[in-house]
């Protein structure tokens, strides 16, 4: 076994302890460069957590009920062996997370071997609600939960250009037929039989209209809707733009394989650019200003909650 490697396992444990020392300090062993990485991942999780939870306090109705239903944690996904929760956030690298999850329960030898059908289609990992109240319970109070968030208007462009600008034998009929029999005038009849060809301002009338033709969906889903942060009381929170870093250094918190790392790759459409904040612009400089402002408001927890910045000067 590595001693390098055990040494900063146990300092990472240290990290993640809810009521620990600020930032421990690392073994000599490590160099001085991974020391201040681990001191500055640990402080980004201190910031993050303490904003959440300042955001909830301020925002939580006095008199909201506390209770945990199925519902909160049906997102949630379980690897007992490690004693570790994750909630699901589509577009936030939640492929390469459920195959992590799966080389942890033993369910595979490692992450490049599981394909996609596998990962969204193979029901191998239970999910919290799947357990009886006192099951759901105990690993709420003893296991470490993460949660991984993304800037959320990037993050809804990467699901329109997945589920709308490629072929998808789902998302097309089911919310791409509604969506063009609602928001355009003289749809042509291939328009409206095969649901191909949503425009993102179609999407986005979709997205905010109080009477949608079609329900909402996990892949826009606010994330403060999807993973409940204000009940859960997540005890890592990561974030997409330093993924693999992160991710990285969370196994190695809770005493993950040495050998099993975040995986890179790229799950679907492969070959097409990752969502950037630049591609994000691009495909909102077709809304105008009100329908911007309004697709704003609809995310405005998340972007207080997680820290993000407005994405555009003229909003307010």
């Amino acid at each position: 076994m590595d001693m390098t490697a055990a040494r900063v396992t146990k300092n990472h444990r240290k990290l993640l302890l809810k009521n620990g020392p600020a930032v421990p300090q690392p073994s000599s062993a490590i160099s001085g460069r991974e020391k201040s990485n681990v001191e500055k991942l640990a402080r980004a999780q201190q910031s993050r957590k303490r904003l959440m939870r300042e955001v909830c306090e301020k925002y939580r109705s006095s008199n909201a009920k506390r209770t945990i239903t199925r519902n909160h944690v049906s997102r949630v996904f379980v690897a007992d062996r490690y004693k570790l929760l994750y909630c699901e956030v589509p577009k936030v690298g939640c492929s390469n997370w459920k195959r992590v999850l799966m080389v942890l329960e033993g369910l595979a030898s490692s992450t490049g071997e599981i394909q996609h059908e596998d990962v969204h289609y193979g029901n191998h990992l239970r999910r919290l609600d799947s357990f009886d109240r006192q099951g759901i319970a105990l690993r709420l109070q003893t296991y470490t939960k993460v949660l991984f968030l993304r800037e959320p208007f990037e993050r809804l462009v990467s699901a329109f250009r997945d589920k709308f600008e490629s072929p998808n034998s789902y998302y097309h009929p089911v919310f791409g037929k509604p969506i063009i029999s609602r928001y355009r005038s003289n749809a042509s009849r291939t328009a409206l039989r095969t649901g191909e060809g949503v425009t993102f301002k179609e999407f986005i009338q979709y997205l905010l209209d109080v009477h949608r033709p079609v329900g909402m969906d996990i892949h826009w889903e606010p994330v403060g809707q999807l993973c409940s942060p204000c009940l859960l009381d997540y005890d890592f929170v990561g974030k997409f733009e330093t993924l693999e870093a992160e991710a990285n250094f969370l196994l190695r918190s809770i005493g993950a394989p040495t050998n099993l790392t975040f995986p890179s790759f790229k799950d679907r459409n492969p070959n097409a650019e990752r969502t950037s904040c630049h591609i994000t612009k691009k495909y909102f400089s077709q809304l105008n200003l009100t329908e911007r402002q309004r697709a704003y408001d609809f995310y405005y927890m998340d972007y207080l909650m997680f820290n993000y910045s407005k994405p555009f000067e003229d909003l307010y």
